[in-house]
């Protein structure tokens, strides 16, 4: 612990009473030659299933560190059940939108590509990387999964239809908060949010969205986002009026 901040690790492994956890090569260089830290000194742990445990660094060397479980801190709870679907932008853009969606509690993360997709291929363990980061920065105890991009006709296909789907819709729908005091989408307990490309979603895709009986069709203001702004502030309107921000 340095300056009273524990350090937060998420790892895989199962964590129980006096379990002893080693990590792996690039965790132990960044505890050892990042933080600074040494044999004796705690971090938290997190794995999404066992809650957060103390653990202190037994030992530590260059490509290995082996830490102790000292005590549960907290239990695991439930978290927010929300998905974020949407079009990858440039490389800097789709990394900040994955680390702030993990930060305001998306559990999934999604890409797809649309008609106006510029991008080709997205990283997706660096996608990973960049949510693991920000969960374990923003105290939350799960990490957002993350899927494979897919198409726009493969991720309707595969839409769970008791899952609303919110489509936030560049040309017009009904304002986001009052679309989400619908009781359908309110009482759900789950949602997915869609969000499109730089340049928006083609006519023909915005037509199909709009057939679909699990979809809501919102505005997000009268300003035109861009694509990662509307990602980020439609998930910060559903938080606020039917998430974890409410309570």
């Amino acid at each position: 612990m340095k300056d009273g901040i524990e350090t937060r690790l998420y790892v895989d492994a199962a964590l129980t009473d006096g379990a002893v956890i080693d990590v792996g090569a690039e965790r132990a260089h960044y505890l050892q030659s990042v933080l600074r830290l040494g044999a004796g000194e705690t971090v938290a742990l997190f794995n999404g299933r066992d809650g957060e445990w103390r653990a202190r660094i037994d030992g530590i060397g260059k490509g290995w560190a082996s830490l102790a479980l000292r005590e549960r801190t907290r239990d695991q709870r439930p978290e927010s059940d929300l998905w974020l679907v949407f079009a990858p932008i440039k490389r800097a853009r789709t990394d900040f939108t994955g680390q702030k969606a993990a930060e305001l509690g998306v559990s999934l993360l999604w890409p797809i590509m649309t008609r106006h997709t510029r991008i080709k291929r997205v990283n997706t363990g660096r996608l990973a990387a960049n949510a693991i980061e920000a969960a374990e920065q923003s105290d939350r105890l799960t990490v957002p999964e993350v899927r494979a991009p897919a198409t726009l006709a493969a991720m309707i296909e595969a839409w769970p239809e008791d899952r609303p789907l919110i489509l936030c819709d560049e040309t017009g729908g009904t304002p986001i908060a009052a679309a989400l005091s619908d009781p359908a989408v309110r009482g759900a307990g789950r949602a997915g949010l869609v969000t499109g490309p730089e340049g928006g979603f083609a006519q023909e895709e915005l037509d199909r969205l709009r057939k679909l009986a699990f979809v809501t069709r919102v505005s997000l203001g009268p300003r035109l986002l861009r694509a990662d702004t509307a990602a980020l502030a439609a998930l910060a309107v559903w938080q606020a009026t039917v998430g974890d921000w409410v309570s």
